[in-house]
């Protein structure tokens, strides 16, 4: 293939996971626009209003940052694992496998679809952010570089769920019992720096703690962690996932029986 074939080739299945995305809205937008609604108001407004200011800024626009980039992880990584392994399922994985297109097309195709879920839903909640408090913009550029790499090594790591899924409840399995815990986990709603200094160390451990952070500096310019450290923990990530993902993809695991 040539490469005005191989950009066709892409654009066919971003194209086709957009429409899907968009088709659906109810069950890929809405959900998460109303769960981090409900996190400003409960967790910022109500709790928040009795929580004193976080190194000058207040407790709502300290969490915002996290919950966007909450919504972009969780959304990221499931499209990319339900769409992917959905194309298994219904056997149409198998149309794509055998055109001339190479496999990293069909990989980047449905990373971008991933990343495509994972950013406008970031957009969607911040903008309801906009609507509880004001967030200043310390460095677009941070800002930037945290969520695309942050939603590429989660469409990514999707991708990866997707292949190994034998059955649909095993779509479910790593977002509900690791992405979960360790967002949570990862300083959206507090700062490390008022855990004992065992906890803190431990918290070190979570790589979702550098994303959250590094995007939180973005904004408000603190940060509890080396911003990059955490950039570097993502051009790494995106990496050993992309390889990962293609060597699966040209062994044929998962797909080929």
């Amino acid at each position: 293939m040539n490469p005005k074939e191989k950009y066709v080739a892409f654009r066919a299945i971003l194209d086709k996971e957009i429409r899907r995305i968009l088709r659906i809205w109810p069950q890929t937008l809405l959900p998460s626009a109303i769960t981090m609604t409900l996190y400003f108001v409960i967790f910022g407004t109500f709790i928040g209003s009795q929580i004193r200011d976080i190194e000058g800024f207040s407790y709502m626009a300290f969490i915002v940052p996290g919950v966007i980039m909450m919504a972009v992880i969780t959304n990221s990584f499931t499209n990319t694992a339900s769409t992917f392994f959905s194309a298994k399922f219904m056997k149409n994985i198998e149309e794509i496998l055998v055109s001339p297109m190479p496999n990293w097309i069909v990989l980047l195709g449905f990373v971008a679809g991933g990343m495509f879920r994972g950013l406008l839903v970031g957009i969607i909640v911040f903008g309801i952010a906009l609507l509880f408090t004001h967030l200043p913009v310390y460095s677009f550029g941070i800002i930037i570089a945290f969520i695309l790499l942050t939603a590429i090594v989660f469409s990514l790591g999707g991708l990866l769920n997707g292949i190994f899924a034998k059955k649909f409840d095993q779509v479910s399995i790593i977002p509900v019992f690791v992405l979960t815990p360790l967002t949570y986990l990862g300083g959206v709603f507090y700062s490390i720096k008022v855990l004992p200094q065992f906890f803190q160390t431990l918290s070190l451990g979570n790589p979702i703690l550098y994303m959250v952070n590094g995007f939180r500096y973005g904004f408000l310019g603190i940060s509890d962690i080396n911003i990059w450290i955490g950039l570097g923990m993502l051009f790494l990530f995106t990496v050993i996932f992309f390889v990962a993902d293609l060597i699966l993809l040209n062994k044929g695991v998962g797909i080929k029986t």
